[in-house]
């Protein structure tokens, strides 16, 4: 994988200042514009996106309409529980990403997290759009703005839903904009990008039931998303014409229950798509979400918070864009003699699940909060394609990720309960360690 050869940052732009870079939004717009070079062959987006405040559970939200569902004591968070960010170059919607559903080490509930925390704690992806297809109108010379807009769905008088990039408070988002240079130093030229972004294809339902004295006992809501994109161009380098593209197919389902005043609240979400693009670059995933909570804080009594867990991310990516793939950062010298030699995968596979219970209890009259938990979690990491290595298994696997053939690479599978690991297992390439 050749580095890029260039990288621009999309950012705030204030280090000089002593101060963080990354865009706070809605507050502020994130968007930069500037020029590009000439002679760009290849360019890639990739943004870093992350709820914060009022937005660190937007899974868990609710239409803007049913936020006082409960009365005016209680306000739901709202804007629904879709979150899309968009990449826009002067105005164009250039590609998406469906952000994974992050959970913040002690949300929720503190004891999922001890010692165990949650998926990408250490490190949060980001989302790789590539944008190669619009070189032949970047290449003029001119500046171009780019800019990344988190957006949610409300509901206008009618009842239809609407996307809307009124959110509440706040996305932290930064993106780098990635150019490898064609050898030759002729402009890049030809055709200007065909777009077929539409809107996103939204049903939504909401219902109440009611309870005694006229108050809402319950608050069931549905929200089903898909959303198709295809940008397409033919530049013309030094070695000829070539015809690019980038493809985005995206499905998303969220499907909830709040109940008892809002102080109990089931969730099923799972969000699922496809990527690729003209240079054999492909990636699925799927983030799979089940959470059950509930609160309780009587009038000078003790609070406590009960929840339920089952969550995953699994993702296949072949080829890479301005990251190398995950079996390329893999150290293969931890694999057993004999099971591995010099590398030759497609792609990998990533599955990682999550899965537990929580309790916490805080008794104000002794200035005092307990905490337990138990939390599951089971890591697979596999190399997919051609690979020197005798045992490849083919097919789909049960999560509905297709794969031309898989040769494990790294699994984990632990288990804690109430702050200590009570089992471990670790296994590189066949080799086991345990420890219980």
């Amino acid at each position: 994988m050749k580095p890029a050869d260039l990288i621009i940052p999309i950012s705030a732009r204030r280090s000089a200042e002593n101060l963080t870079s990354a865009f706070i939004v809605p507050s502020t717009q994130a968007m930069n514009t500037f020029s590009v070079p000439k002679n760009a062959r290849k360019a890639v987006v990739s943004i870093s996106a992350c709820g914060q405040a009022t937005e660190e559970f937007w899974w868990s939200n609710v239409l803007t309409s049913d936020s006082n569902t409960f009365g005016n004591e209680t306000t739901l968070y709202g804007h629904s529980a879709f979150r899309e960010i968009e990449l826009l170059i002067d105005g164009y919607v250039a590609g998406v990403a469906w952000p994974f559903p992050a959970i913040f080490p002690g949300g929720v509930v503190p004891g999922f997290w001890r010692p165990i925390v949650r998926i990408d704690a250490f490190d949060l992806r980001e989302d790789e759009i590539v944008i190669t297809p619009f070189i032949p109108m970047l290449s003029d010379g001119r500046e171009h703005s780019f800019e990344i807009r988190v957006t949610g769905l409300d509901s206008i008088q009618n009842g239809e839903p609407k996307q809307t990039s009124v959110i509440g408070s706040n996305w932290v988002v930064t993106g780098k904009v990635f150019f490898w240079l064609d050898d030759d130093v002729t402009v890049t030229t030809s055709t200007l990008p065909k777009l077929s972004t539409p809107q996103p294809s939204i049903s939504l339902k909401s219902s109440r039931q009611q309870g005694t004295h006229g108050t809402v006992s319950f608050l069931n809501y549905s929200l089903d998303v898909s959303r198709n994109l295809s940008i397409e161009s033919t530049i013309v380098t030094s070695v000829g014409p070539q015809t690019v593209y980038w493809k985005q197919d995206r499905v998303f389902s969220n499907v909830g229950t709040l109940s008892h005043q809002d102080n109990e609240q089931v969730i099923w979400q799972i969000t699922h798509g496809r990527d690729e693009d003209s240079s054999g670059y492909a990636r699925t995933f799927r983030y799979p979400l089940q959470v059950t909570w509930s609160y309780n804080a009587p009038p000078d009594g003790n609070v406590t918070i009960n929840a339920e867990i089952d969550r995953a991310k699994i993702t296949q990516q072949l080829g890479d864009l301005a990251f190398p793939n995950e079996w390329k950062t893999f150290d293969h010298g931890r694999l057993v003699s004999g099971c591995h030699g010099e590398p030759g995968f497609l792609g990998s596979t990533i599955n990682s699940r999550q899965n537990g219970t929580a309790s916490y209890l805080s008794v104000p009259a002794e200035k005092q909060s307990y905490g337990s938990g138990t939390t599951e979690q089971r890591f697979v990491l596999s190399g997919v394609g051609v690979a020197p290595i005798a045992r490849v298994q083919g097919g789909t696997s049960a999560d509905g990720i297709v794969g031309h053939g898989s040769e494990e690479l790294y699994r984990r599978h632990i288990q804690a309960t109430n702050d200590s690991a009570a089992y471990d297992e670790e296994v590189f390439g066949g080799w086991v360690k345990h420890t219980d």
